[in-house]
């Protein structure tokens, strides 16, 4: 399959083959640097290489020119803010290219769009990132506590890190429940709880452990009640 051998040559090219030294000489030096042109050799031979056929000899050019194409326009652009948004967007461009050579080799079709069971499993999951952080957050907000600053507690933490965790901690409890492992469901409970325990102790403050506890509850129950609803 095309698309798998592709998307191998990209992995140990773009991460594996790829020292953080050349990185960082790429972004110092951008399109003057060696390590760009080197590099983007070295995707052209390993998508050569996986494919294995000397007929789609062209796949591995357009590859390697489109892997410069994309590689030049974030070192050109990409600032120190916006690297971690270039990074996804470089990636994200790069599968694009691959899928649409998997396309062109028809490996891909759009019938999974027919497929209701898919849909609803999309739905669901899309329900339970930003959607359902909302949900929780409304519910929640005539409780909010308000932090004691008397005695000293460390309250800094990472910027809307409590969003993305309930989002991800929701999306792998509705995996759990779609594959049949509700065990899974059990450890991620757990784990949550023995990580949340340090700071709750520190904290000494009912209304936030009930705060914690009633927000965790809730984000829990609607992965759950979404997978049930879902099966």
């Amino acid at each position: 399959m095309v698309f798998i051998q592709l998307i191998l040559a990209h992995l140990f090219g773009d991460f594996i083959l790829q020292p953080n030294s050349w990185v960082a000489e790429k972004e110092n030096k951008k399109l003057k640097s060696r390590y760009l042109y080197l590099h983007v050799l070295i995707h052209t031979i390993l998508s050569f290489i996986f494919l294995w056929n000397t007929q789609l000899w062209w796949v591995a050019l357009l590859v390697g020119f489109s892997h410069f194409i994309i590689d030049t326009a974030k070192l050109s652009f990409q600032t120190a803010k916006s690297k971690k948004s270039w990074f996804f967007t470089d990636q994200a461009l790069h599968i694009a290219v691959i899928a649409g050579i998997s396309f062109y080799f028809n490996e891909f079709n759009f019938d999974f769009l027919k497929n209701q069971e898919i849909l609803k499993i999309i739905m669901a999951a899309l329900f339970l990132t930003t959607p359902a952080s909302i949900f929780i957050k409304i519910l929640l907000s005539s409780w909010t506590p308000v932090p004691e600053t008397q005695n000293n507690i460390q309250t800094e933490s990472l910027s809307s890190a409590g969003k993305y965790i309930g989002i991800l901690e929701r999306l792998l409890v509705f995996t759990f429940i779609v594959v049949n492992h509700w065990e899974g469901v059990g450890f991620m409970v757990a784990a949550k709880s023995v990580f949340r325990f340090s700071d709750l102790a520190q904290a000494k403050q009912r209304k936030l452990t009930e705060y914690v506890l009633i927000g965790t509850l809730l984000s829990f129950g609607m992965a759950v009640l979404t997978g049930i609803l879902i099966k």
